[in-house]
């Protein structure tokens, strides 16, 4: 199915579910919120119409859904807990909840952020789960960057730093945790307050739900602050909240480097590959946000993993 052909029937979708949560509905126009190959979203009203990448695994996704139903003080629950069928593509509809204001910086909820992951990595999951796919995700970037810009000048650094990370993280592996929960891809973009406007805030995208190494889940984070884009008072609140919330992935107090540094440095190399791949189908040079994953990278080559204090130190 085509985009032009699956936007119409997630429309439909979303306004049939509205209009069943809401019979007076207020209605209003359909809202596109994403449209991207691994998945589009549209809104009507306060119904939300997701279809999920396609080839998505129907049972895991179930099994996704089926979590997020149950721990919602934590994941925005779904409307229903099994997904639709449209065609080639598999349909979650969800409530609208208000997401982080992309403008406003200084109201970022990290410690909103922090506090729902050290809770999620807490709780058993309350059903059998696939692996965390945070590491799928970036062999996919890393793969996407050999097919397309292989050649690219900065394509050569962020190949090193890849080989040089361990088998668990270029998805080669399991996992060395299999037991935790774990959000698989966290960052603002995936917290939003419901109800809406101004309701708790929720995680949300179970599409990366899974068990798995919980560090994960701070890797993003903790990579921001190490290449120098995310300033450390914003980092130093995240890791303080997670901490007080209670949360495994790190150390109660001490240096947490070593439990991040891996999964740190994959989510960088997984940026950068993402990046470069970008600038090169824009036929642009890399931006200045660009060049630091990619200086970091390079900067991970000459210093191995179990031995880094950070990358960017």
């Amino acid at each position: 199915m085509t985009t032009h052909q699956l936007l119409p029937a997630l429309t439909a979708r979303a306004m049939k579910a509205a209009h069943t949560q809401t019979p007076t509905c207020p209605c209003g126009a359909t809202r596109t919120l994403t449209d991207r190959p691994d998945g589009t979203v549209v809104r009507h009203a306060d119904t939300v119409a997701k279809a999920h990448a396609p080839n998505t695994d129907p049972t895991d996704l179930t099994a996704r859904l089926r979590t997020a139903a149950q721990l919602t003080g934590m994941l925005l629950p779904p409307l229903d807990p099994t997904p639709l069928h449209l065609h080639d593509r598999q349909v979650t509809l969800w409530p609208y909840g208000t997401p982080v204001d992309p403008d406003d910086p200084d109201a970022a909820p990290w410690e909103a952020a922090a506090t729902l992951l050290a809770h999620l990595h807490r709780t058993p999951a309350p059903t059998p789960l696939p692996p965390m796919r945070g590491p799928l995700k970036a062999l996919r970037a890393i793969t996407r960057l050999r097919e397309v810009a292989g050649d690219h000048p900065a394509a050569a650094p962020v190949l090193n730093a890849w080989t040089s990370l361990p088998a668990w993280a270029r998805a080669e592996a399991p996992q060395p945790d299999t037991t935790t929960l774990c959000h698989g891809d966290l960052h603002l973009g995936q917290l939003v307050r419901h109800p809406a406007p101004d309701g708790p805030w929720l995680l949300i995208d179970v599409d990366d739900l899974g068990v798995g190494v919980p560090g994960w889940d701070l890797a993003r984070p903790a990579a921001w602050y190490a290449c120098g884009l995310l300033p450390p008072d914003e980092w130093t609140r995240f890791l303080t909240a997670y901490r007080a919330a209670g949360g495994p992935a790190v150390p109660a107090d001490g240096d947490p480097w070593p439990a991040l540094d891996i999964p740190a440095r994959t989510l960088t190399v997984q940026t950068a590959a993402l990046a470069i791949v970008k600038a090169v189908a824009a036929d642009r040079p890399l931006d200045e946000v660009e060049g630091a994953v990619v200086d970091a990278c390079d900067r991970m080559g000459s210093v191995p993993p179990e031995l880094a204090p950070g990358f960017a130190k």
